[in-house]
């Protein structure tokens, strides 16, 4: 098979010239791009190594005061142009391709380019002036300055977002297991290593690993959080890791940044660490260890700077032992390990806590400061709060809104909490609760309103899920298991339905 000879020759203008004679032609080029620029702009000046005047068209002189341009021969380029950047060119050989010129009139909008010898060498410098009026580019100026106004606006928000919300006087208490934790807390702040925080569900660990980066010498830097057990298995990886373009069926057209790359030099929380999947902890082992990673479906090597603080409310120990969490993994999460107390087991900080709940709910609805009868304070005290923090909150919030004066007492409280003996009693305020909702009574036939359909399934469907949740001893996964539902729809079910987790 014969190869495909080039032409000979090339058509320039009219006229046909030998392809070969490629210096005539970027002459020609370079002779006809000048010519049109001077043409089309509103100044042009060339300038010699030494920034002197060489040339100058005659509408360029005109504007900064000589009727001749021949005058301007030889004189430095400041000496006619003030604020003249063309010597600067000169030096460093670099072109300034887009710049605004002050002037004594309307501000230019300049070109500057460098002239070269053969050898590569700077022997001068060409400008242009593109524009003597700015109004003609005021769309773009706006347009550029909106986006640059709106991206800052995103990146402050976002970095706001990414910061800790919460301090160590936000964990209410004085009693002794809180200022423990405490102490634990501010000890791991002036540390950079992994911190483990064990303790049952809604006892305040987010709050602890917020505080704890708040205080640390990362707190400039991001607070990113993963909630492992919310998030369905197959999306994990890529949730801590990221993703190519393309990588998968269904991936984002741009590719996707792992939590680890947002998290760099800040802070990276895992919650609900202990339901993590066995693959994907090797896999983040292997990132603690190495401090590098690959995004799935890429070849780019990242470096990642992050400090791990993780949170589980499950028995990791013997998860350990049962084969389900890697031993390796656990040891070297498990550098500074923090035990946050139940409520139970500082009951006398709930009047404090009580207090501190009812100002923040007050200053959200505007309305007037709550206060709490001895009897109701005493009722909080003995209940054993299986839902720590989260459903005392939770239970202050409703009585808050069902509340038709500024005290709140015993009674008020009976319907959420029960007699005040502990989980049954709470078992027996939600059933009441419920049984509200569903208007069942003990009247006579036709006494009670008929409840709608959807109402009623939702009371149930509330009750069903907050019975499993409290046999699994507050731990979601097992209790989605035993509803034979996924983790992930057990915690939007949840959440929709307002069941503390």
């Amino acid at each position: 098979m014969s190869k495909i000879k080039k032409p000979d020759t090339l058509v320039v203008g009219k006229e046909r010239g030998l392809l070969s004679d490629y210096g005539f032609v970027r002459k020609q080029a370079m002779q006809s791009l000048f010519e049109t620029l001077d043409n089309s702009s509103e100044g042009t000046v060339v300038v010699d190594s030494d920034a002197r005047i060489v040339w100058i068209n005659r509408s360029y002189a005109a504007r900064f005061g000589f009727t001749n341009p021949d005058e301007v021969i030889g004189l430095d380029c400041e000496t006619v142009i003030p604020n003249s950047l063309m010597r600067e060119v000169v030096t460093t050989g670099r072109p300034i391709l887009l710049d605004i010129l002050e002037t004594g009139q309307e501000p230019l909008v300049v070109t500057r380019l460098p002239i070269r010898d053969a050898q590569g060498g700077t022997i001068g410098a060409v400008g242009f002036a593109l524009f003597d009026e700015l109004r003609a580019l005021t769309p773009m100026f706006s347009k550029y300055s909106r986006l640059q106004s709106e991206l800052l606006a995103t990146r402050q928000s976002l970095a706001q977002a990414r910061r800790a919300k919460y301090s160590f006087s936000s964990f209410v208490g004085t009693s002794a297991a809180s200022l423990e934790t405490k102490r634990l807390g501010r000890r791991a702040a002036q540390l950079d290593s992994p911190v483990l925080l064990l303790g049952e569900t809604g006892t305040g660990k987010e709050l602890l690993a917020h505080a704890i980066h708040g205080e640390s010498a990362r707190a400039d830097k991001p607070l990113v959080t993963v909630n492992v057990a919310a998030i369905p298995d197959a999306l994990l990886e890529v949730e801590f890791f990221g993703a190519a373009a393309g990588a998968y069926t269904g991936a984002d057209r741009k590719g996707r940044t792992g939590k680890f790359e947002l998290a760099h030099g800040g802070t990276l929380f895992l919650d609900e660490i202990g339901d993590m999947p066995l693959a994907l902890q090797g896999k983040l082992l292997r990132v603690l260890q190495e401090r590098e990673f690959e995004p799935i479906g890429s070849n780019r090597v990242v470096q990642t700077d992050v400090r791990i603080i993780a949170a589980t409310s499950a028995d990791l120990p013997n998860l350990v032992a049962q084969g389900k969490f890697r031993a390796d993994l656990y040891y070297r999460l498990n550098v500074l390990m923090i035990r946050v107390p139940p409520l139970r087991e500082r009951a006398s900080d709930i009047e404090a806590m009580s207090y501190a709940i009812l100002d923040k709910l007050s200053s959200r609805r505007d309305a007037g400061h709550l206060e709490l009868n001895e009897d109701a304070i005493g009722r909080l005290k003995a209940y054993r709060w299986p839902g720590n923090v989260r459903e005392l909150h939770n239970t202050l919030e409703r009585v808050a809104l069902l509340s038709e004066s500024g005290r709140i007492d015993a009674r008020s409280l009976a319907r959420f909490i029960g007699d005040g003996v502990g989980a049954q009693g709470d078992a027996d305020g939600e059933a009441a609760d419920a049984e509200a909702v569903v208007g069942q009574t003990n009247g006579e036939p036709g006494s009670a309103e008929v409840p709608r359909y959807d109402e009623a399934m939702k009371a149930f469907e509330r009750q069903l899920l907050i019975d499993a949740v409290r046999a699994a001893g507050g731990r979601v996964a097992e209790a989605a298991a035993r509803l034979g539902i996924g983790r992930a729809t057990l915690y939007k079910k949840m959440a929709l339905l307002d069941i503390a987790a």
